[in-house]
């Protein structure tokens, strides 16, 4: 369903707004890079599904896949590139402290549709090698503060060539885990949670999630494979446009053989212990590593102050969110 704020309008006009983004793609990857020690690689858009490399998210999204005649195998379009990411630190040789960048194009053809979800998915995917010491929670919280500051630093330029824009955001970072979050309001459901805690707070980040909350139930799900769920989180702010905590990163130190272990018990995935990838995170042959996933519309959507993310990128629609848009004077690209 779409939502329309009451007297909406956007800040920007079409021209400004594509100018405004080009900006902030710019401008956010170089702050990025240097607050993480990033370089941009090349990434897929596909992979072989046998290699375990696809991330299953959920569980329950169906990748998109096609069959390849000239290599007589099946395709997946990624779902992300959290398993990808961490083989290539092996096979290019980063060493610990360095990480690399790359873009990350998917298709949820399973997404439902709203102000915020799109069946296109655009994001910034980025991966670092770290050491044992590193694998702790102040580590974590450090890299969040980093990445909120580069997010709250290209605002600080987006503002400077389009002064209309009234964005503002918070840059002190409350940390809040899911258990925390259910024992305050037990009744509520988690995306409720979500939108009380950001409402206050502005800028947070929600940690612990993908493991079972004391009710049984989970925050949110995560596949077992790659985020270690006592060293990961969402990292959220408060969109005044809609009123409600809008999610920019998903991200998290990495499972070692250990958190795989018990993880994949837990979510009866057991028969992943023989793909290629799990086989050499058990054997201890990748790096220990910390990385996460920013989306590129849901930033632009932010910082500009848009109330749809079919706003600031092409996607298909229904009939219905296109005749509400129309309507209301939100221009869809």
């Amino acid at each position: 369903m779409t939502i329309v704020p009451k007297h909406y309008k956007a800040t920007l006009r079409l021209y400004e707004t594509q100018k405004a983004i080009g900006l902030i793609k710019n401008v956010f990857q170089v702050k990025l890079c240097a607050a993480l020690h990033l370089k941009r690689v090349t990434a897929p858009l596909f992979v072989d599904p046998a290699t375990g490399l696809n991330d299953d998210l959920n569980g329950v999204e169906r990748p998109v896949g096609f069959d390849v005649p000239a290599v007589g195998k099946e395709a997946q379009v990624v779902h992300s590139l959290a398993k990808w990411k961490r083989l290539a630190l092996h096979n290019y040789e980063f060493f610990v402290g360095n990480g690399l960048i790359t873009d990350m194009n998917a298709i949820r053809r399973d997404e439902e549709l709203d102000n915020l979800h799109s069946i296109y998915v655009d994001q910034w995917d980025w991966e670092k090698v770290i050491d044992r010491s590193m694998r702790n929670e102040e580590y974590l919280k450090g890299t969040v503060c980093r990445i909120v500051s580069a997010i709250c630093g290209t605002l600080d330029e987006l503002k400077c060539q389009f002064s209309d824009l009234e964005t503002e955001l918070c840059r002190e970072v409350f940390f809040v885990t899911a258990q925390e979050l259910e024992d305050r309001w037990p009744k509520l459901t988690p995306k409720e949670r979500e939108n009380a805690i950001v409402k206050e707070h502005k800028t947070v980040f929600i940690q612990k999630i993908g493991g079972k909350l004391k009710s049984g139930e989970r925050h949110d799900g995560r596949a077992p494979d790659y985020d270690d769920w006592e060293l990961n989180g969402d990292l959220l702010f408060w969109h005044q446009t809609l009123g409600v905590a809008l999610e920019i990163s998903s991200m998290g130190i990495r499972v070692d053989s250990e958190s795989l272990n018990r993880q994949l018990q837990e979510a009866k995935c057991d028969y992943r212990r023989e793909l290629p990838f799990h086989q050499m995170l058990l054997k201890g042959e990748l790096p220990l590593t910390i990385g996460g996933g920013i989306g590129q519309s849901r930033l632009c959507m932010l910082l500009l102050g848009k109330a749809h993310i079919g706003e600031v990128q092409a996607s298909l629609w229904d009939e219905e969110t296109i005749r509400v848009c129309k309507e209301n004077h939100i221009v869809l690209l």
